[in-house]
């Protein structure tokens, strides 16, 4: 059997790590807040309470899709793992590298990358997708229901009643909205947030899967998926398929 010689690969650079944490802090806080969106009933919030927890959670949102729109650029610029072309399934061969992965993962001799395994990068893309589509429908709905921007200027400009100045139309009170204009845009805010309402709950199981996956990975494999996120080094038994 062959010795194993372990060696420590530089693999994920600072802004990725940062971007890693940052996500992970604000993906938490933003769960925390809408689950007590979801029951703020239950819970006896008043409107006050209802603006004030939607207010944070906006403002938690702001610093997600900033964190997300700088990972999605550095994708172009960062380093070899960091980029695009080595996250997406680029090319061909894709499909034979995953199946030899899982054939080596059941055979008891896993193969080993610097970046994204094969399995890591299909989860890796689930994630973004989830991720954008929360961050997009997140802002919609920012200036659908408490009029923050992007977009909620011209949401008070659609509702404002005739001779009301937009400005001094506010979250739960419908003195200075249009009725009819704050109908039209209800109906245009409702799939937006029927698709942000389902993808959070995709987003919990994508974090079950990616914690469960990182955890098996640690104990049957290896190779530092944790602390590489920290440290920005892999320490692999042998070579990596991608060096």
């Amino acid at each position: 059997m062959e010795k194993p010689t372990y060696k420590s690969y530089p693999v994920w650079d600072v802004p990725v790590r940062l971007f890693h944490w940052v996500n992970v802090a604000c993906v938490i806080s933003l769960i925390a807040m809408g689950t007590v969106i979801l029951c703020a009933k239950k819970l006896g919030l008043d409107t006050d309470g209802k603006v004030l927890i939607k207010t944070v959670h906006v403002y938690v949102g702001y610093v997600f899709v900033i964190n997300l729109a700088i990972r999605l650029v550095w994708g172009l610029v960062g380093n070899r793992f960091a980029r695009w072309t080595s996250i997406l399934p680029l090319g061909g061969g894709f499909v034979k590298k995953l199946k030899t992965y899982v054939a080596a993962q059941k055979a008891g001799k896993p193969q080993y990358y610097l970046g994204h395994n094969p399995k890591g990068v299909l989860a890796v893309i689930a994630l973004f997708l989830v991720m954008m589509t929360m961050a997009t429908t997140g802002l919609v709905l920012a200036g659908t229901d408490i009029y923050f921007p992007p977009f909620g200027a011209m949401i008070q400009e659609w509702v404002a009643a005739a001779g009301v100045n937009p400005a001094d139309v506010v979250p739960y009170v419908k003195d200075n909205v249009d009725t009819e204009a704050f109908k039209e845009m209800r109906a245009f805010r409702k799939p937006f947030i029927t698709l942000h309402y389902w993808t959070f709950f995709v987003v919990l199981g994508l974090i079950a899967l990616h914690i469960g996956a990182v955890v098996y990975t640690e104990i049957k494999v290896g190779g530092g998926l944790v602390s590489a996120m920290f440290t920005g080094k892999k320490i692999l038994p042998r070579e990596p398929e991608d060096q």
